[in-house]
């Protein structure tokens, strides 16, 4: 490749499936479902190459620090952009497609998921450079996996015509997922598998927003145009980017284009979709079974067993899934993975915290994790990483107890600064304005004692914000 690709990475979505690890704050992309590091980070380092740019992350504004923290943690920079709110890969697309406008209207752009697992890292680079090939040339390509099975999970696409001088095809059609008797016509007649990555030259794609989505790219030009540049992030203005029609490229743009085109790629792709895939994925023993954490199988097969802290014993079954985090248990046959989506949603019906909610909430200075809690008080456990600080804040309806167990804390309370250290402990009382700090170079740790009428993260007042939250 004589002129380098300007990859965009999303990574905004929630993925239920492989709930109870995946949730809302804290989603599949951004945890190590699969190798040492999450996908998100794998996805970065796949194109920490020289055939691609500086990279453009487009995320959730909820999820602005965990991208920073998790860039960091693997020596990557990269311009990270914040949507205010939830409108699919449609507008995020558009967004991508205006910034690389900026810069030069030829400009090839790939987008990827931030959740897909790609094993084969010389064939990925050489699809690219094929997908980019006829990208240059006008169309937007997407990368078709040949099949492994007829898998309903999966849109499937129908190659057509060549296109000279690339390994590329013109696509005859967009399927959406069929039954199981449809799709292994498809396999047996050489369909693709969509794989929901895509290349295209950014004025190409603006220019069939234009003709598709007016208002999708309008909305789009408009969010760049009022955005925030702070903290290192690019936050899109909230009002015009929730102008925006709420749709998948596919639906935009893909499957109403003359100009789609795919590249075969056969790089050792996976969704990781469901727990199914992680299983797959996974390192297994010699009776099929892969564990991961705290697990232990006796006569059994198949199976996958994830365990984050909790001994978790399985005997004498086989296929199916176990799943245990510190809230939640889930025992899953190993073909019913595409059902976990039914079950989070019946748990959100419910108004079950764990649908969405870890007991580690993660948050820009840290995280804290509920240890015990009752009708009038609640432990928690804080930890506050090197140089950060929580906000200057007061409740109306608690007071608090910090007991510091590891580090020191600078704490401010009303007009006075009280260090904190090892095995000391200060109270908070109800209204009193507060911060905590950890001027260290460890980790702050210390225990916290809620007591009050009201407990509710809502019970917060702040005055004063490093993270710019309301």
């Amino acid at each position: 490749m004589t002129t380098k690709i300007q990859p965009v990475i999303m990574c905004g979505g929630a993925g239920t499936r492989v709930w109870p690890e995946s949730r809302e704050t804290m989603p599949k992309q951004f945890i190590a479902l699969v190798g040492p590091r999450s996908t998100f980070q794998d996805t970065v380092l796949r194109v920490a190459t020289p055939e691609f740019e500086t990279p453009i992350v487009i995320t959730n504004f909820d999820y602005r620090f965990l991208v920073k923290e998790q860039l960091a943690e693997i020596g990557v920079e990269a311009l990270i952009v914040t949507e205010p709110t939830r409108r699919d890969s449609g507008p995020a697309i558009a967004v991508a497609a205006t910034l690389a406008a900026q810069r030069a209207p030829t400009t090839v752009v790939a987008v990827f998921a931030s959740d897909h697992v790609i094993t084969n890292q010389p064939a990925f680079l050489e699809v690219c450079a094929q997908a980019a090939k006829a990208a240059a040339k006008g169309f937007i390509v997407t990368l078709g996996v040949k099949p492994t099975e007829p898998a309903v999970g999966y849109g499937y696409i129908r190659p057509g015509e060549a296109i000279a001088e690339t390994q590329a095809s013109k696509v005859e059609a967009f399927v959406e997922k069929p039954k199981r008797e449809i799709a292994e016509g498809y396999v047996a007649s050489g369909y693709l598998w969509n794989s929901g990555n895509f290349f295209f030259r950014a004025d190409t794609m603006l220019g069939e927003l234009e003709r598709f989505e007016p208002e999708m790219v309008e909305a789009a030009r408009a969010a760049i145009d009022g955005a925030m540049r702070d903290l290192g992030f690019l936050a899109l203005e909230k009002l015009a980017f929730e102008r925006a029609p709420k749709k998948s490229i596919d639906y935009a743009i893909m499957e109403r284009t003359k100009h789609a085109a795919v590249v075969p790629a056969d790089i050792g792709w996976s969704d990781v979709g469901n727990w199914d895939a992680v299983w797959k994925l996974s390192d297994r023993d010699a009776r099929g079974n892969s564990i991961y954490g705290e697990g232990l199988t006796i006569d059994a097969d198949n199976v996958h067993v994830r365990s984050t802290g909790l001994i978790t014993a399985v005997v004498g079954v086989q296929n199916v899934t176990v799943v245990t985090t510190q809230d939640a248990v889930l025992v899953l046959g190993r073909d019913r993975g595409d059902d976990v989506k039914g079950l989070v949603e019946k748990l959100r019906s419910s108004k079950r915290r764990e649908a969405t909610e870890h007991k580690r909430m993660y948050r820009p200075w840290g995280y804290y994790q509920s240890i015990d809690q009752g009708a009038r008080y609640q432990v928690k456990r804080i930890v506050v990483s090197p140089g950060h600080r929580l906000s200057l804040q007061k409740h109306y309806h608690r007071a608090e107890h910090w007991i510091v167990v590891q580090g020191t804390a600078e704490v401010t309370r009303g007009e006075e600064t009280v260090i904190v250290h090892e095995n000391e402990s200060i109270y908070l009382p109800i209204g009193a304005v507060h911060r905590l700090v950890n001027p260290g170079k460890i980790n702050l740790e210390l225990i916290e004692v809620q007591t009050g009428s009201y407990l509710g993260e809502d019970d917060i007042v702040r005055i004063d914000d490093v993270y710019k939250r309301n």
